[in-house]
């Protein structure tokens, strides 16, 4: 609550949506300035009337009314207000509603050029989109997942897992690995479950795999964390990396994950001694 007792979230909502209003340029919205306009950027009335919504309503969640707001009514104000998709994001989380268009934001493609900061990376490197498909690898993540990432066909890691021979020989320790990629997919898909990719997909792997139906039953959910990660490769044997993984700012439904070469300890020759001059 604030000092007057108006409720925080409302009166934050009321803030940053006059804020926005002030910053709108009326010729934009092919409103002539005209010489007796005080107010800067746009007026209520004219928010209200280009977002379709009512001028009284609109001024009372201004003035952090506590009054009821609609993810309907909301995606009326950031597509009238031309929002970007952070303020877009702003706008829903102050409002504490869902956004309908969630789900075809997250479908949206990243940029080529953030996609290629995996050609920099020296070890095996991968992008994952909200399906867990690979939409950028580089020579290293290839070589590795040769069987999934070095020939054409599908690029899904959850099919490539649980469908493709080669997995269970090069993953060390797979049936533990298959169970817990299952419990972080689980726990990646919060706040997707509607989303008929990801539902097709897990229906889909439910049919063709004995063992995803089993794991995907269990109803296991876990963080998506780094750590050690052991292969049997077919050609360098048994390799080890340090995995991390990162969510890419701006584009949270993608993903990089990184396989580095565990640093190797000094010799006990080339460590300083106790005591030793430094």
């Amino acid at each position: 609550m604030t000092a007057d007792g108006a409720d925080t979230h409302a009166y934050t909502l009321g803030t940053f949506l006059r804020s926005l209003r002030e910053r709108q340029v009326p010729a934009a919205h092919g409103i002539a300035p005209g010489p007796r306009r005080r107010t800067p950027g746009l007026r209520r009335e004219e928010v209200a009337q280009i977002c379709g919504v009512s001028a009284t309503w609109y001024t009372w969640i201004e003035q952090g009314r506590d009054v009821s707001v609609s993810s309907s009514t909301l995606a009326r104000l950031a597509r009238g207000l031309r929002l970007s998709r952070a303020e877009r994001t702003y706008l829903f989380e102050l409002a504490g509603k869902h956004d309908p268009d969630k789900q075809h934001a997250a479908a949206e493609d990243i940029p080529v050029a953030v996609l290629s900061c995996v050609d920099a990376i020296a070890g095996p490197a991968y992008i994952l989109d909200r399906t867990w498909t690979a939409r950028r690898w580089n020579a290293e993540a290839a070589r590795l997942f040769s069987g999934w990432l070095g020939t054409a066909g599908d690029r899904n890691l959850l099919r490539y897992i649980f469908l493709h021979p080669e997995a269970c020989r090069l993953i060390c320790d797979w049936e533990e690995r298959a169970y817990r990629v299952t419990a972080e997919f689980r726990a990646a898909m919060t706040g997707h479950m509607d989303d008929p990719d990801l539902r097709s997909l897990i229906a889909d792997l439910s049919r063709q795999s004995v063992d995803f139906s089993r794991c995907w039953g269990m109803h296991s959910v876990l963080t998506r964390e780094g750590g050690l990660r052991t292969f049997n490769h077919a050609t360098d044997g048994f390799v080890r990396y340090q995995q991390v993984s990162l969510t890419i700012a701006g584009w949270p439904n993608f993903r990089l994950t990184m396989l580095l070469r565990p640093a190797t300890p000094k010799p006990e020759k080339d460590r300083p001694h106790r005591g030793a001059a430094r």
